[in-house]
């Protein structure tokens, strides 16, 4: 008999194009109706919801109705952290349907990875705040300094209404592009939903790039620059 989690059955889930094209839409931490992802993977809307009901089955993702409408979405941080890990391992090893297009550039610079940011910038945040002990590694994982609650304070971040979401409150995700890490949890998020209330960016619609205005650039990086 066979012990331990069957990674196989979640391999094949992912391995599939239109499965696999469904689920990096959804990193962008938008809920998605079955017609919206089946245009996104170029299938019918019956195919896509086949691949959605084995999607729900493995707990992969989450589905929210309203009215008549369903809307899907990632199941939580951690299937968010696999695909991320996923798309890095695809990087690594040069399968990357972006290698050309004009886009590329913009999406290494700054992207969504599920609801925090990553790309340079991610990686340029999280460098500097474990640089200046605002973060720190201890034997229960990353954890935030005193320092680090009053910078995330004087930055307008709330952290103790991230602390109380019920999910992980700061860890550290690989970037993809970076090969480094940027951060991720509640607190990750609160960032980035700092730098959209400040007006500094925008994800662009129907895709995971993230612009930052040139103004908005200057100041995230003064703003880091000064943890």
């Amino acid at each position: 008999m066979k012990d331990g989690p069957n990674i196989a059955r979640i391999a094949a889930l992912l391995g599939e194009s239109a499965r696999a094209d469904a689920l990096t839409a959804l990193m962008t931490d938008r809920a998605l109706t079955a017609t919206e992802l089946a245009a996104i993977a170029g299938v019918t809307k019956q195919t896509m919801s086949a691949h959605l009901s084995k999607l729900l089955q493995a707990s992969l993702i989450a589905v929210d109705q309203q009215g008549r409408h369903r809307y899907f979405r990632l199941a939580d941080e951690d299937v968010a952290g696999l695909l991320e890990s996923l798309m890095g391992v695809a990087f690594r090893t040069g399968s990357l349907r972006l290698l050309s297009s004009p886009r590329e550039p913009a999406l290494r610079k700054a992207r969504v990875c599920y609801d925090h940011l990553a790309g340079e910038l991610g990686v340029l945040a999280y460098e500097s705040l474990v640089r200046h002990n605002l973060l720190a590694m201890s034997q229960q994982g990353l954890r935030l300094s005193p320092a680090g609650e009053e910078w995330f304070r004087r930055a307008g971040i709330d952290t103790e209404t991230a602390h109380r979401e019920r999910r992980s409150f700061c860890r550290a995700c690989m970037d993809w592009s970076e090969r480094r890490y940027h951060l991720a949890g509640s607190l990750g998020a609160a960032l980035l939903s700092r730098v959209h209330e400040l007006g500094w960016a925008r994800k662009e619609k129907a895709s995971r790039v993230i612009r930052f205005t040139s103004v908005g650039d200057r100041e995230f990086r003064r703003l880091i620059a000064s943890a």
